[in-house]
């Protein structure tokens, strides 16, 4: 069975999963009332808390520009750069930040991971741009799935963690509900994954915890994110992340001039996206990385 397939299939399996939640006396956030909503993430890095320690900010305020930029306000494309002075940051993490801004002011790309078809990790995941995320949501799993690539992350509820895992990229999610919130513990992020579009890296000992609520009438998306890693950073830190929602006829995303290059236009339900068969490519750009293979079929 092709992950589409699967997906489908899922989704078949969720519409009574999804009633059998919503007939509970203390009913959960409903973040797929009908198959067609989708969640389109805010553009840019992640948003810092009113107050405390946040993520690594864009370096003296430079927020990338996208083609979209482009097109609107006819801004130059520009590749994101963190702040590698970020206090959160650890020695290590610092130069790794610093390096890669360097080798973007030199004229190398700096394309994100996802750009090349590979998994982001979390909390990365929560960054995915242009195309909307759709929930799936059953008595026991919730599935965040991010149109572009189908990337899938899986959030298994009222269970604990594992005792022993192997890393996989968006590592281990288990979940509950507390009222109108759904929140999700993460550990165990493969540290291949970058927590950012800055190229901030993490260790093993990543643990996050994210807030998923609806505000606005249903017609937003909040997340709030508690970050963890001593490895990495000097001290917990607290984000942001917003989503509108999009659907056909209730909440149509706004037309853009570049609709041409994504599916970002349309309002659901979710359409069959293969990044790897974009025609859009990076040309072999140097630094970039390959599309992932399989040596083997994962079914």
């Amino acid at each position: 069975m092709s992950k589409w397939a699967a997906i489908v299939a899922i989704s078949a399996l969720a519409a009574a999963g999804g009633a059998a939640v919503a007939a509970s006396s203390d009913s959960p956030p409903d973040f797929a009332p009908n198959p067609a909503v989708g969640w389109a993430a805010a553009p840019g890095p992640f948003i810092a808390p009113p107050s405390g320690p946040g993520p690594v900010p864009p370096l003296d305020r430079r927020h990338g520009t996208s083609n979209s930029g482009f097109f609107e306000r006819g801004t130059q494309p520009i590749f994101e750069m963190g702040d590698p002075d970020a206090p959160i940051l650890q020695p290590w993490a610092k130069e790794q930040v610093r390096m890669r801004n360097e080798a973007i002011l030199a004229g190398k790309p700096g394309f994100t991971r996802q750009a090349s078809c590979w998994p982001v990790g979390v909390p990365g995941f929560l960054l995915y741009p242009q195309q909307p995320v759709f929930f799936v949501q059953t008595p026991k799993k919730v599935l965040m799935i991010w149109q572009g690539d189908h990337q899938i992350r899986e959030v298994y509820l009222d269970t604990p963690h594992t005792k022993t895992l192997k890393p996989p990229w968006y590592g281990e999610s288990v979940g509950h509900y507390e009222g109108d919130t759904l929140v999700v513990d993460t550990i165990g992020t493969s540290d291949k994954s970058l927590v950012d579009n800055f190229g901030t890296p993490h260790t093993a000992q990543l643990h996050t915890v994210e807030r998923f609520r609806l505000t606005d009438g249903g017609m937003r998306l909040e997340v709030k994110l508690h970050v963890e890693d001593p490895g990495t950073f000097t001290m917990p830190w607290d984000a942001m992340q917003r989503y509108r929602r999009v659907e056909p006829r209730v909440a149509e995303p706004p037309k853009r001039p570049d609709d041409f290059l994504s599916a970002a236009g349309f309002a659901g339900p979710m359409l069959e996206s293969s990044c790897a068969e974009n025609p859009h490519g990076l040309f072999d750009a140097p630094g970039t990385l390959p599309i992932p293979q399989s040596a083997k079929p994962d079914f």
